[in-house]
């Protein structure tokens, strides 16, 4: 779908020298080649559709900001190799608008007890940075990763179904949501009452981005490899509950 004026999207580096928005359509797509891998100027140049000058002016720019870096091509040093030298933070939506009354989360059972309202204030951070059109998921991930290493250390076991039973017992115990594991199969787990989702807006998408960091560092620290995590379902999609798959190693 062609998008139209003011919908592209903003994305945030952090930089040596702090934060650095890029809104340029061109610029974002040559990052987003530069993710994946380092790419020599004529790769960049043909995978943009892009004239070489001006494909020239922006990779200058954003070396000069620092959030791409360089070095000779070693087979040709005439030439350079390209590459992403910044800290993905997240990206600013510039037409999200979501409508929320936090009145409303007080009144329907009372005043809240000390974990629901730290619940509330992390619900509500997340909403006001949705509505400023700031999306924050590259960072909860990260976070969730560094909790879930973490909590392994503490409820980590070799036995696949130990390691499920104490998860359950853990989430439960702190509020966190209820744990069901539907299959293990590949294995799919629900959470009912998800902390991190269960009071935000329809988004239209999956909103567990805590809960996905915290999950694959738990699973790469059982299996000790990197396994794909997967969340399908999500309250915020509209679902009564949250649905994670944990698939193969990467490779």
């Amino acid at each position: 779908m062609k998008k139209t004026p003011g919908q592209e999207p903003i994305e945030l580096f952090s930089t040596a020298a702090g934060i650095r928005a890029v809104d340029s359509p061109v610029r974002v797509k040559i990052i987003a080649m530069l993710k994946d891998r380092e790419m020599p100027f004529d790769a960049i140049v043909e995978g943009t559709g892009r004239a070489k000058s001006t494909i020239s002016v922006h990779l200058n720019d954003m070396s000069t900001e620092g959030i791409i870096g360089s070095r000779l091509d070693p087979k040709d040093r005439r030439k350079k190799i390209f590459f992403l030298n910044s800290g993905y933070i997240g990206g600013l939506l510039r037409d999200k608008i979501l409508v929320d009354d936090i009145r409303d989360l007080f009144s329907r059972n009372g005043p809240p007890d000390v974990p629901d309202f730290f619940k509330i204030i992390f619900r509500m951070i997340r909403v006001e940075l949705y509505m400023q059109g700031i999306n924050v998921d590259p960072v909860l991930s990260d976070a969730g990763y560094k909790v879930g290493g973490a909590l392994y250390e503490q409820i980590g076991s070799p036995d696949l179904d130990e390691l499920l039973d104490r998860l359950e017992k853990f989430w439960s115990g702190h509020k966190l949501g209820r744990i069901e594991v539907r299959s293990r199969s590949p294995l799919i787990i629900y959470v009912y009452d998800c902390f991190e989702c269960e009071d935000l807006p329809l988004l239209g998408r999956p909103a567990c981005a805590f809960d996905l960091g915290m999950l694959r560092a738990i699973f790469y620290a059982h299996f000790g490899e990197d396994r794909a995590v997967d969340e399908t379902e999500c309250y915020a999609m509209g679902h009564d509950h949250c649905c994670f798959i944990i698939g193969n190693p990467h490779r």
